[in-house]
């Protein structure tokens, strides 16, 4: 089949255009023209989230090299023309950063699993044999995922009935509870890159992949957890793995799957949208990459070859549904909608709402305490490559209760956002703090190591070859100013850095107090940057940031 000669269709129009004063309707959300013969159901990053959340987009998403420009590193008002978007629309809310407060304010949260449930259930009822596959960031990101060491997430999860899912910050809960809760799982966990790191062979507890049978198509789903997991997060919590990109192997197993007569071969994917991308123009043979890990929601399907990739955001905002045409061994046409979750427009599933406070009902003391609350003029959010204004918070605390000169926060991309005027509660913090290394230290660094540090993280980030991201976002800075070209290579990118207290420029001879937290060495010591941010937050009382103009960027 000639690429030419697939031929798709994206129904976001339908809620993409509507002017904000149309009421939205559930059935106007789940509306869909029900198209050849299997159904894909794609949910990604979820990040931990039971219930509906705000959660803004990012203001800046930079690509490199051939992904310059590209999807989905568009943002804003370039997004809304790239897609027909109408400014002020419920799309414009969901999907871009503009007027995001009043817009919120309007529209309200999105997300919670029992909508999300609602979703599913529907398009089951449409396609009883749909596929629902779980792209991983599941078991991570809250304080009762924390408390309970997935547990929480896990049930939920097993109500809505996966066919499969594959991983990432699982494994920071540590291989002992990771092996534990997968032996248990009612569904398959796919990971074709997950290595045993002694015989350098792959697992019997993560297969590469699953044959399932669904509207007379036999359909292979391989796995392909995070590539980089012993880089980006603590190696010495799942010593007995490896993984990376495996390309080789990848194209193995599709060509194994498609010998065993697969008819439909999709890649489950947390490699990050441009490592798909590139993934896809390698390996032959896949017909659709849902892809997670970058957080990416993007309306329509991107075309690499024969291969579609989905993109399906974070934090439970949305579902996709695919419907392929299938004949003959063939690929030949698709249908695919991204759903947004907006929670006071969905009617929640009563059971799952039932089993979600169930799982939060030990800890409603905690979650709900609250410890101050945000100026009529400050959100707090968490995405966009260089600040965001929870780290930026986040940074203050470890500048103040750490009595650093500079304070180094990840540049993660999970994490709720807080309205103007809002109440912060415990579980707002452990929202964007919550993960199972997170001392905050305190270390003397040289001006020199400093510059070391931040080049390699924006290598990360802004390598032109993809296979050489990790996809997070640039490590957040407090205390320091800094300019950043994209363009140069690694070494050169990052020049004038300031200690913003004193606007002296930094000496590479100098050593300066640092502090930080989500440190990758074992045996890291300091409280846990919880505690650290909620003592910092309890005696403002009420949380105001100004603008972060603290990063000069070139080369975009």
């Amino acid at each position: 089949m000639a690429a030419t000669a697939l031929y798709g269709a994206s129904s976001f129009g339908n809620w993409g255009k509507l002017a904000a004063q149309q009421a939205l309707t559930q059935d106007k959300l789940l509306e869909f023209d029900t198209f050849g013969n299997v159904s894909l159901i794609h949910i990604t990053d979820i990040h931990a989230q039971l219930k509906p959340i705000y959660f803004r987009e990012p203001s800046i998403n930079i690509g490199v090299g051939n992904n310059k420009g590209a999807v989905p590193h568009v943002t804003g008002s370039d997004f809304r023309k790239l897609y027909g978007i109408d400014d002020g629309s419920h799309s414009a809310y969901a999907l871009t950063y503009d007027d995001f407060s009043s817009l919120a304010k309007g529209y309200g949260k999105m997300g919670g699993l029992d909508r999300v449930s609602t979703v599913i259930n529907q398009i089951r009822a449409d396609r009883p044999d749909a596929l629902l596959l779980d792209g991983g960031d599941t078991w991570h990101g809250s304080y009762t995922c924390y408390q309970t060491q997935g547990q929480d997430m896990v049930n939920v999860m097993n109500a809505l009935k996966p066919d499969a899912m594959t991983f990432h910050w699982e494994f920071t809960l540590g291989s002992d509870r990771v092996n534990e809760i997968v032996e248990g799982l009612p569904f398959a966990a796919l990971g074709q890159n997950i290595f045993d790191a002694e015989w350098d062979e792959p697992t019997e507890l993560f297969p590469p992949y699953k044959f399932f049978e669904s509207g007379g198509v036999k359909i292979a789903v391989i796995g392909q957890a995070f590539p980089y997991m012993p880089i980006a997060n603590p190696g010495w919590m799942f010593p007995e793995y490896t993984f990376g990109i495996r390309d080789e192997r990848m194209q193995e197993m599709v060509d194994e799957v498609r010998a065993k007569g697969a008819e439909l071969v999709v890649c489950l994917s947390h490699n990050g949208f441009d490592v798909d991308k590139q993934m896809a123009g390698i390996v032959t043979g896949i017909d659709v990459i849902l892809s997670g890990h970058t957080h990416d929601a993007l309306p329509e399907p991107v075309l690499v070859g024969e291969t579609i990739i989905v993109a399906s955001g974070s934090n439970g905002k949305f579902v996709s549904r695919v419907d392929l045409d299938v004949q003959n061994g063939r690929m030949m046409g698709f249908r695919h909608k991204l759903i947004p979750i907006f929670s006071d427009v969905i009617e929640p599933d009563k059971a799952i709402t039932a089993l979600i406070d169930e799982q939060r009902a030990p800890y409603a003391d905690q979650l709900s305490e609250v410890i101050g609350k945000t100026a009529d003029d400050t959100l707090l959010y968490r995405r966009g490559n260089f600040n965001g204004s929870w780290d930026d918070l986040i940074c203050d605390a470890l500048l103040s209760e750490r009595e650093a000169d500079i304070a180094l926060s990840p540049g993660v991309r999970w994490g709720p956002s807080i309205l103007p005027g809002q109440e912060i509660t415990r579980e707002d913090i452990w929202n964007v703090t919550s993960m199972t290394y997170p001392e905050a230290y305190r270390t003397e660094m040289t001006g020199e190591f400093l510059h070391v540090v931040l080049e390699d993280v924006a290598d990360n980030l802004f390598n032109p070859d993809p296979y050489y991201q990790q996809g997070g976002d640039m490590v957040r800075t407090g205390g320091l100013g800094y300019r950043i070209d994209v363009t140069k290579p690694q070494g050169s990118r990052i020049t004038e850095m300031t200690l913003l207290k004193t606007g002296e420029l930094i000496d590479p001879a100098k050593t300066y107090q640092i502090a930080g937290w989500a440190s990758v060495n074992q045996g890291t010591e300091g409280p846990p940057i919880w505690d650290v941010v909620e003592s910092h937050i309890r005696k403002l009382g009420t949380v105001s940031l100004a603008e972060n103009t603290s990063v000069t960027v070139d080369g975009v």
